[in-house]
């Protein structure tokens, strides 16, 4: 057998990080190809070569999937979920020649410890680590999966396991939301009942210092709020003849820039503050023309919220920072008109959502001029990426709409990832109970369990954990809304499951110090991994 000592499996996870698969790179497609033409090396797949397939995805990359099948009469399926695109490198500096060379990276480190921040130069001296990135997150779970499929394939487990690993989760997930309508067709073809949806992203510490071991019971939502800020041209030498549309963009930041009124408790969980992920004016030269379009975008996590009331929220965030920006504009044009004797002037900014600006739109110039704008613009729209195309329609339908200004629009932009949470489903319930069990007895380990994955993950589409209309307003409000991203919904609603993620003990996820806990990886959990699925698979006699 190839990947079941943790020699092996190091060795796997080092030739698959060797891959830079950084989302949309040709590393992320070749790689792809490597883990189909690993799994096809098996002898089951050997002898069943059709049961390993590449996916297309639709832009040019693919997603693989591999199925070991019982007797025709077995239907229950569990689904080993992962992805195999990392981020980029940037943050590696002076290291980044090393940053997917996992052993060189992991023994220059060693080495040089000085260099190293504390909490790095502490993690070494209690064990072993490995360095690189894509280590924990997350080719580490996509080898123990290997390993998992290779047990399969020698007849470990009593039901059907199913390998899904997926590129371009770190960007839009376009991987995961193509894979949907496949697995849907597998089910039929292949006679499959999905029992468990089975991820191994590592885990994520809540606060820095972190020492808990969890497991998760469901995955974090997120959405990408976005706010257009339409002022008022001038020049430089008249400012208060205009409204300089950064300074709209700075307060809308300072509104919601960690701000703690949009986090969610479920239990004792907090999800983590929203944060300001883009920010830029509009001007496309220098000039000195004050700029008076600029855009924000912010991470939000949604637990439990619905989508009106997240609306609801922002937009009343987005009227306070209106009133403060024109209290203040008020404050310094009056300054400024008692210095120089003439009288001040005053200004008034409205505030509209997306769908109520494009509203406006229609009515003041109608149906057909406001879709052939936007066909013009999703038709120029090679080399960008969503968000960009999505700011582009925002700003162009308010170019259209300029005498509305000044003026903020609410909108949203892509990815959207929904929040979901299985923990209330007897097989998980029984899975957390058993494992949480195993672990204390056989390692002395104790997992708490966290009922959301805070890394944001792949296990948001598995299912369709509320109705279109639930969505309405966010699709309402995100102007590439079929026309260019969506999800699968027929797909989605047909593809229930619950969900449970196990991962490895890793730190510091998307930074130049990305380490993984070898020893826990491929020896502690690689045994709860197979714990779980056996366990799973039995679970059925003891309902």
């Amino acid at each position: 057998m190839k990947w079941q000592t943790k020699q092996q499996l190091k060795q796997l996870l080092c030739q698959l990080v060797q891959h830079a698969s950084v989302s949309h790179s040709k590393a992320e497609v070749e790689l792809a190809h490597y883990i189909a033409q690993q799994l096809c090396t098996l002898e089951y797949f050997q002898a069943h070569p059709s049961l390993v397939q590449l996916h297309p995805t639709g832009d040019g990359r693919y997603f693989v999937t591999a199925l070991v099948k019982q007797e025709e009469q077995v239907e229950d399926t569990i689904v080993l979920v992962s992805h195999f695109d990392v981020v980029d490198v940037q943050d590696y500096g002076i290291w980044k020649e090393w940053a997917f060379s996992p052993e060189t990276l992991t023994q220059y480190f060693y080495h040089h410890k000085e260099k190293l921040p504390a909490a790095v130069q502490a993690d070494l001296v209690q064990g072993e680590w490995l360095f690189g990135r894509g280590v924990m997150d997350m080719k580490c779970g996509l080898a123990l999966h290997m390993s998992l499929i290779e047990q399969a394939c020698h007849g470990y487990f009593r039901g059907n396991v199913l390998l899904l690993t997926v590129p371009d989760e770190e960007v839009n997930s376009v991987g995961m939301r193509a894979a949907v309508p496949a697995l849907v067709e597998m089910a039929k073809k292949h006679r499959l009942n999905y029992r468990l949806v089975l991820n191994s992203e590592p885990m994520f510490t809540r606060y820095p210092g972190d020492q808990t071991n969890y497991i998760y019971t469901g995955s974090i939502g997120k959405v990408l709020p976005g706010f257009y800020c339409y002022g008022k041209e001038t020049h430089v030498g008249e400012p208060l003849a205009g409204l300089n549309a950064n300074g709209m963009v700075s307060q809308i930041v300072n509104e919601l820039e960690l701000n703690v009124d949009f986090c969610e408790l479920f239990g004792q969980e907090v999800s983590p503050p929203p944060t300001s992920l883009f920010q830029t004016d509009l001007k496309e030269d220098y000039s000195v023309q004050i700029p008076h379009r600029a855009v924000a975008l912010f991470n939000l996590f949604l637990q439990q919220k619905s989508m009106d009331d997240i609306t609801e929220s922002l937009r009343q965030l987005t009227k306070r920072a209106t009133e403060k920006i024109e209290q203040r504009y008020r404050e310094q044009a009056l300054r400024f008109a008692q210095m120089e004797q003439s009288s001040p002037r005053s200004l008034s900014i409205h505030v509209w959502t997306f769908a109520e600006l494009r509203q406006r739109a229609v009515e003041m110039f109608g149906t057909e001029k406001v879709e052939k704008l936007e066909q013009s613009v999703l038709a120029d729209g090679d080399g960008k990426d969503e968000r960009q195309r999505t700011i582009e329609l925002v700003d162009q339908l308010a170019i259209l709409c300029k005498n509305l200004g000044p003026m903020i629009v609410l909108f949203y932009a892509p990815p959207y990832y929904p929040a979901v949470n299985s923990s209330d489903d007897p097989l998980v319930l029984y899975l957390v109970d058993q494992l949480r069990a195993y672990a204390k007895e056989k390692d002395d380990i104790s997992l708490v369990q966290q009922h959301y994955f805070g890394g944001i993950s792949d296990l948001s589409y598995v299912g369709l954990h509320q109705p279109l209309s639930a969505l309405r307003t966010l699709t309402a409000n995100m102007p590439l809304w079929g026309q260019g991203y969506d999800l699968p919904i027929q797909a989605l609603a047909e593809f229930s499951a619950p969900v449970l993620n196990v991962g490895p003990i890793g730190r510091d996820a998307h930074q130049w110090t990305e380490r993984l806990n070898v020893p826990f990886a491929f020896e502690t959990l690689r045994n709860w991994l197979t714990y779980v699925i056996e366990q799973a698979f039995s679970f059925r006699t003891k309902e």
